[in-house]
């Protein structure tokens, strides 16, 4: 196996004449400016197609789909979003609709929404303020019922290192005959060691990996895998519509490195597992999520009656950028690449923050999340007249498009549902939304 088939191919041409694309030319102004848009070329006779690929790219798709465990890889440059929307896309003709768990990324949703399939949706228990994955017999429960169902498309792991039962989800759906489908966006990782069989490769029929979130990999890099030759050519389609037709080298150069580099060098990962523990021992009297995912570090701020968002920002005056804080969770992602040092900065910054006396009192708990009242169809909902509503005033309404919080892009209120009081003063009051319009929110209107 050559080691990085795609860089090996843009080494190549280094010094060629460009009269393609990219506008840079690969020197000037650019070149000065930033030394790595040399490697930033186009589809070339040295460099292969991703769209078409049969070189380079199709040997290191190849090499990666090996390690990964699955029959087929394909790299994206748009990150799992993409992968999200060809998955679904090879899906269609199977069924009208598709279980989506609550807690799935907007991808998903856009997807269905725009590939015309009706969510059906299924919520998990709260653990400890986080919703966790679906129990299998609610899965059960909806293929016994509805034989209009495609299949699932799941979330392992979820932003706090909640792994779904995977196994279970594929034996049900696949004694229905049905597709397993994952959004293993944040799990790249567990794919090399001990964590294989947490992997999503270890039991979807395809799935996506956002490599760029926990591998040594540009951001936008990631890649679809299948394991069920029955949905190739839907796949291979879908990726045609959505991927782009630009593709950037350097970032799908760094997609293969990423799965070659950790496989080569697993060691990392129990060095980081390893620092993780310390750090944890250090610090007896703080309490952690228990994520299934040794990435996900998730900083339980309830205890100390401290909002996490706040214990965010004083971090960052140390230079520490934590992933996300959602109020009750300060949510620090761990890498193979997490260094020693990266935990003995955290651990000095954290020293300090917590002596910070105003911190304290911040916190304010958060009602558990109810299931939503569902009055119509997600698809109904969003083909019916509507109007924009200041958030604060839409309690009562059904809404008309999804709306939630960011992070973790996951929607508090779907299109179809009724707006709670409680839902509405969470997106009124949040930092950071998806789905509102200048503080309105999308409502089906009223007779």
């Amino acid at each position: 196996m050559s080691e990085y088939r795609i860089y090996d191919s843009i080494k190549k041409g280094k010094k060629h004449v460009s009269f393609h694309t990219p506008g840079h030319k690969g020197g000037g102004a650019l070149a000065a400016f930033c030394p790595a848009c040399r490697g930033d070329v186009t589809e070339l006779s040295f460099t292969d197609d991703l769209g078409s690929p049969s070189g380079a790219i199709a040997a290191a798709q190849s090499d990666v789909a090996m390690i990964a465990g699955a029959k087929r890889a394909y790299f994206t440059t748009d990150g799992s979003t993409s992968g999200v929307f060809a998955m679904l896309w090879a899906l269609k003709g199977r069924g009208g609709k598709i279980i989506v768990p609550r807690n799935s990324h907007k991808s998903v949703w856009n997807a269905c929404r725009l590939l015309g399939f009706e969510p059906v949706i299924v919520q998990g228990e709260e653990n400890e303020g986080v919703l966790t994955p679906p129990d299998p017999a609610q899965i059960v429960s909806l293929l016994a019922a509805d034989e209009d169902i495609c299949g699932m498309i799941a979330v392992s792991p979820d932003y706090y290192g909640n792994i779904a039962p995977l196994e279970k989800y594929a034996e049900i759906l696949h004694a229905y005959r049905r597709v397993l489908a994952v959004d293993g966006a944040h799990g790249a990782h567990l794919a090399f060691g001990e964590d294989k069989k947490l992997y999503a490769g270890a039991h979807a029929d395809m799935w996506v990996d956002g490599a760029h979130k926990s591998l040594p990999t540009l951001t936008q890099g990631a890649a679809v895998f299948l394991n069920d030759l029955s949905l190739e050519e839907g796949l291979i389609e879908g990726l045609s519509v959505f991927r782009t037709t630009s593709p950037s080298f350097p970032v799908m150069a760094s997609v293969e490195f990423g799965y070659k580099y950790t496989a080569a060098h697993i060691a990392q990962i129990a060095r980081v597992k390893g620092l993780a523990l310390s750090f944890k021992a250090k610090f007896p009297d703080l309490t952690f999520y228990p994520s299934g995912d040794w990435s996900k570090l998730c900083l339980d701020c309830a205890p100390l009656t401290i909002d996490s968002r706040k214990l965010g920002e004083r971090l960052e005056k140390s230079g520490i950028y934590a992933e996300f804080a959602d109020g009750r969770y300060l949510v620090f992602y761990l890498s193979p690449s997490t260094a020693a040092a990266h935990f003995k900065k955290l651990a000095s910054a954290l020293v300090r923050a917590l002596k910070v006396k105003k911190l304290r009192g911040t916190y304010v708990a958060r009602k558990k999340m109810p299931v939503p009242a569902r009055t119509y169809s997600f698809l109904y909902a969003l083909g019916q007249p509507s109007e924009y509503v200041p958030v604060g005033e839409s309690a009562g309404r059904m809404s008309a498009c999804n709306a939630g919080l960011m992070p973790p892009c996951v929607p508090l209120v779907a299109a179809g549902e009724m707006i709670s009081e409680a839902e509405a003063r969470a997106l009124k009051n949040a930092a950071h939304t998806f789905g509102l319009s200048d503080g309105r929110i999308k409502v089906v209107k009223k007779g």
